[in-house]
């Protein structure tokens, strides 16, 4: 399961424009070493501005007279189900991760400042210096940093990351597609298993030796080492998006050494494999350490005195701010459920960043002091209506395409996200367009006559339909005022529908289980995502993936089509562009034709309703999850800047 609560619904910094994007690999020079860059190139049609009140870019007010030493943060979320506990980030856990970046660093970085401005992705160095990719895209060697240390002050190598790469294919009970729902290697040859990380644990992982050597230096096995700071990731096809895995969850790096010091890597396929990391987090290389955890109440981060980036001149954390020292010695995020009391904790000085959501019409009022983080008409978090393919009446396409006409789309848009949220036709986002709509598509019209003619086509007496289960996590106000909207549009037709508020873990269980559980176990209706989804990945295969083939873990819809399936499936078997598209619109067509979703948009707000919200005669500015804030609720922390310029 990898969309936790609220799941993926966040990303900020406000830019309008519409991409034209197409994938090339290039070689640069750059601050730090020579490495290869793939970059998507774009060209922008600019549509709209956004004044500064509601961007996260900032906008200075005042200067503040001495150095501020502590900063802090009201959350709207815990880390859930696992705590701080790093060992489930291959399936999306925990989120948010509030170290992102800043603790667990990745091999491969996004241009996070090009991206926001520029609408350009382009892969920089992290942990790995430079990269190479062979002529068939098959084969990436990475080539790693030296020097670098864990914050507790093991060494950081390619034997580190290898031990996690596996790691994470072990607690996927050995499933070839432990990379994010990817099968992309042929994991045929691996033969690896707790008694294997026992023996890597005893041997170490500063200089591996004998037979623990061996078996990482095994060029049968698709991931393997060819020095120590050397590391080979050979797919079984010419996957594009392999460096986009690596700067989401897959990517984040962490101690291996110190899992394998304190109790190993746990049972695979248990939630957490092993709990001791919850509230004793494991190390990573980035600039902040975690210094002190209370459980549901607050986490503190420090800044890592040994970081090794702290001497980068200010030239190359412009060009990579993801590689920055920081600017504020510790940063403490509070968790807290009663948004009045976040706002009151902001508006008081108590907090300096704050979610806000029932109150933020209080913030949008006092933009002398208040600015908010928006989200770009091309983002990724999706707010879509998901209908159960697999349970009656919901099974039957005329009914799934009656409900689809019955939504006033523009309706919803206007009175719950007074606007802010923009349409979309699924189930690419057009955070990737160069696969958005490839059949050209219109959204599902607002028609009630047609509505009523497709369930009359649908051949049951509308009389005799159960009432609809639709069911929705507790705590989202803009999610309670859809579904209210859409129950009335449903009812219009002659549909009757049960809306059922669950905790979130229960809400959430149907869609951690197999495509063949859920179908039953799952309501009729439910919104996808719980609230909405964003990605956890950089890859413009994820929304094709996730949402609308069998094994996409993001599948609300429980929906399972040979034809989409093997469409999608080019992703991993072609580099023809072209092919790839035409694959798509195939199946596009057959998505569209089946209506599993109902697609309203993507956000325009973090928060639907709300956002991340932060003073502005302190803070002049930040940048947040590039996954569109599918990883992360919180601010990148060592891209916080101050109006004093500190």
């Amino acid at each position: 399961m990898r969309h936790g609560l609220a799941s993926k619904l966040k990303r900020a910094i406000s830019r309008t424009a519409l991409i034209v994007v197409v994938v090339v690999i290039i070689v640069i020079i750059a601050a730090g070493g020579f490495y290869a860059l793939t970059q998507i190139k774009t060209t922008s049609t600019t549509t709209s501005s956004v004044t500064s009140s509601s961007t996260s870019s900032s906008t200075s007010v005042s200067s503040t007279s001495s150095k501020i030493t502590t900063l802090t943060m009201d959350d709207a979320f815990w880390p859930s189900v696992v705590d701080l506990n790093m060992l489930d980030a291959w399936e999306g856990l925990p989120f948010p991760v509030w170290g992102q970046y800043s603790v667990y660093q990745t091999l491969v970085n996004i241009n996070i400042s090009a991206e926001y401005h520029s609408e350009t992705y382009q892969f920089l160095p992290g942990l790995a210096l430079n990269w190479t990719v062979s002529p068939n895209g098959t084969v990436y060697t990475f080539n790693l940093r030296q020097g670098v240390k864990f914050s507790n002050g093991d060494p950081f190598n390619s034997y580190e990351v290898w031990t996690e790469m596996y790691q994470d294919y072990y607690q996927n009970a050995n499933g070839s597609n432990w990379l994010f729902g990817n099968s992309i290697f042929n994991m045929s040859t691996v033969d690896i298993g707790a008694s294997t990380f026992s023996a890597i644990g005893t041997m170490g992982l500063s200089n591996p030796t004998g037979s623990v050597l061996a078996m990482m230096e095994n060029q049968s096995w698709p991931i393997y080492v060819t020095g120590p700071y050397t590391i080979v990731f050979h797919q079984d096809g010419p996957y594009a998006y392999l460096l986009g895995n690596l700067v989401g969850m897959p990517g984040y790096i962490y101690d291996m050494q110190y899992v394998l010091d304190n109790g190993g890597v746990g049972s695979a396929g248990t939630i957490p494999p092993n709990s001791y990391f919850n509230q004793h987090p494991i190390p990573g290389t980035g600039p902040y350490t975690i210094s002190q955890v209370s459980e549901m109440a607050y986490v503190e981060f420090t800044q890592n005195p040994t970081y090794w980036g702290a001497n980068l001149t200010a030239a190359q954390i412009a060009e990579n701010p993801l590689l920055s020292p920081g600017n504020v010695q510790n940063i403490i995020i509070n968790y807290k459920t009663d948004d009045t009391s976040r706002y009151s904790d902001l508006s008081t000085g108590a907090a300096d960043v704050a979610i806000i959501e029932n109150n933020f019409n209080l913030i949008q009022a006092n933009p002398t002091k208040y600015a908010y983080a928006t989200l770009p008409p091309w983002n990724g978090a999706v707010f879509a209506l998901a209908m159960n393919t697999q349970r009656y009446p919901t099974n039957i396409t005329d009914i799934r395409l009656a409900i689809a006409h019955a939504i006033n789309y523009s309706a919803i848009i206007s009175s719950v996200f007074d606007g802010d949220l923009y349409p979309m036709v699924g189930p690419e986002t057009q955070a990737w367009s160069q696969y958005y709509d490839p059949g050209n598509y219109s959204d599902y019209s607002y028609n009630v006559t047609l509505a009523e003619q497709y369930l009359n086509a649908s051949g049951v007496n509308v009389a005799t339909l159960p009432t609809l289960q639709f069911t929705q996590p507790s705590g989202c106000a803009y999610c309670n005022n859809a579904d209210q909207l859409i129950l009335g549009y449903l009812s219009a037709i002659g549909i009757n529908v049960n809306i059922v508020i669950q905790s979130y873990d229960l809400y959430e269980t149907p869609y951690s289980e197999p495509l063949s559980q859920r179908a039953q176990s799952a309501g009729q209706l439910s919104l996808l995502g719980g609230e909405n989804y964003a990605p956890d990945i950089l890859a413009g295969s994820d929304p094709w993936v996730t949402f609308v083939t069998a094994d996409g873990d993001g599948n609300w819809a429980v929906y399972n089509n040979s034809v989409v399936n093997n469409a999608v499936s080019s992703f991993y078997t072609s580099n023809n562009q072209t092919y790839i598209l035409s694959q798509l619109a195939i199946a596009q067509k057959q998505v569209y034709d089946d209506a599993p979703y109902a697609w309203i948009g993507t956000l325009g707000l973090m928060e639907g309703s709300g956002s991340l919200a932060y003073n502005s005669q302190i803070i002049s500015g930040f940048y947040t999850d590039p996954m569109w804030s599918g990883t992360n609720t919180m601010p990148v922390l060592n891209t916080i800047t101050f109006v004093n310029g500190q």
